[in-house]
């Protein structure tokens, strides 16, 4: 399809103000806008692979996954901003999600230096909303946005530190059934974000929250929450992290190493995703099967449908961990001891080390041999980066291991330590 500017920014107008369309008309438009989104796809493919290839020799710890924007949030941006479809720049997007805050400036530097010597990719514009935030929410990260061959693509670097505070308004969104970070919802639960992005910043920068400040987070914690939970009409806090699936993630991804896109379906109504298929690598067919599944899991019906792409999914449990399931809790958010406690965690080991950990703690293997094998087929099923978490813990002196392959136990001159990650 040969497609003008001028044709999708119709097209996108068109969709965004919901005009008393002929059937034949919204047809059209539709497949002017799929086709435009269509061909962000291969470029956006290109270019994580290639952020893979050069990260891989920085020597940090990092995430990467790409999204192709879906439909109903393109068109919101649409109305929210009087933009036209041609001048959005992340309808493909790639996610970082590094360590510390300076592992970001890291990663930018090392990226300007590769992108020097890249045929077809130059950096149109940096964006830094780490020190103020974006918006009235609070949102933190480092933005860029790169031209490969002709097409913009928005590169979204963000610590762990953040990531965690975007997880936690994503995952409340989920509860609360309103895009927080789309300044949905009352303005109590709004600021609530706002105020604790901005704690999180301080501790993050080197600062202590000082004792009002913690009173005054938790104040505003308890409204919130109060006026969540009040809207809890789906039940959505009896949902749960899908256990099974994600093992048939694994088995699926096992016949196809290698980059891989993937489609979830979420059910806003339950908190749950419905189904996460493997599609074609080939930018065509994975489009037209993004396509069918919008057509077939419409967003007026409470579904999420996105396509996301990654060389292992246990990279998109971390990049996009809200997917997964809300999980069972007595409270809706975190009180902020918790949530600092959850993120200096997370900074140090991730969570599939720490089931590791709580496996052989459980079973008492402290200084007792578990064979690896064992481990990994019978108490850690689940664990997806099972690996190269256990080579973690192994370098951090916290698991023991023999030899190569094994076996393994628990550190008992470490057991304070082991337990306080758990």
């Amino acid at each position: 399809m040969s497609l003008s500017r001028s044709k999708i920014d119709r097209a996108g107008k068109a969709l965004a103000m919901q005009d008393d369309l002929s059937v034949e008309d919204t047809r059209k438009f539709h497949d002017i806008f799929d086709e435009y989104r269509k061909s962000h796809l291969q470029p956006l493919t290109d270019c994580t692979v290639k952020l893979q290839n050069w990260l891989s020799s920085l020597g940090i710890k990092y995430y990467v996954a790409q999204r192709l924007k879906r439909k109903p949030q393109i068109i919101r941006k649409l109305n929210r901003f009087s933009v036209r479809l041609t001048q959005l720049q992340d309808i493909g997007g790639c996610r970082i999600v590094v360590n510390e805050n300076k592992d970001i400036d890291n990663v930018v530097k090392f990226i300007n230096k590769e992108i020097l010597g890249a045929v077809g990719f130059s950096i149109k514009r940096i964006t830094d909303y780490r020190e103020n935030g974006r918006d009235d929410t609070g949102y933190r990260a480092l933005h860029i946005i790169l031209d490969h061959s002709g097409c913009a693509l928005e590169l979204q670097i963000r610590s762990q530190v953040q990531h965690y505070w975007a997880e936690s308004i994503e995952r409340t969104s989920v509860i609360y059934g309103y895009r927080l970070k789309e300044k949905e919802g009352d303005d109590q639960v709004i600021n609530y974000f706002k105020r604790l992005s901005a704690v999180f910043h301080e501790i993050e920068s080197g600062r202590k929250p000082s004792p009002q400040q913690k009173i005054d987070i938790d104040l505003l914690r308890e409204k919130a929450e109060n006026t969540i939970r009040n809207s809890d009409s789906n039940r959505v806090f009896d949902s749960y992290v899908n256990e099974d699936i994600i093992k048939t993630l694994i088995a699926k991804e096992e016949k196809r190493a290698g980059f891989n896109n993937w489609i979830i379906v979420f059910d806003w109504n339950t908190g749950s995703f419905v189904t996460w298929d493997i599609v074609s690598r080939d930018s065509d067919k994975a489009s037209q099967k993004y396509v069918e599944y919008e057509y077939q899991y419409p967003a007026s019906d409470g579904f999420e449908v996105v396509m996301i792409g990654s060389s292992d999914v246990a990279t998109i449990r971390q990049t996009h961990s809200h997917y997964f399931g809300i999980g069972s809790y007595d409270s809706v958010l975190e009180r902020l001891d918790q949530s600092v406690v959850g993120f200096s965690r997370r900074i140090d080991i991730d969570s599939d080390a720490r089931q590791i950990l709580l496996a052989l703690h459980n079973r008492k293997f402290y200084g007792r041999a578990c064979s690896i094998q064992t481990l990994k087929n019978h108490y850690c099923k689940s664990v997806m980066s099972f690996d190269s978490s256990l080579r973690l813990l192994v370098d951090k002196d916290l698991v023991s291991m023999s030899s190569t392959n094994g076996p393994v136990s628990l550190n008992s001159r470490k057991s304070g330590e082991i337990l306080g990650y758990l």
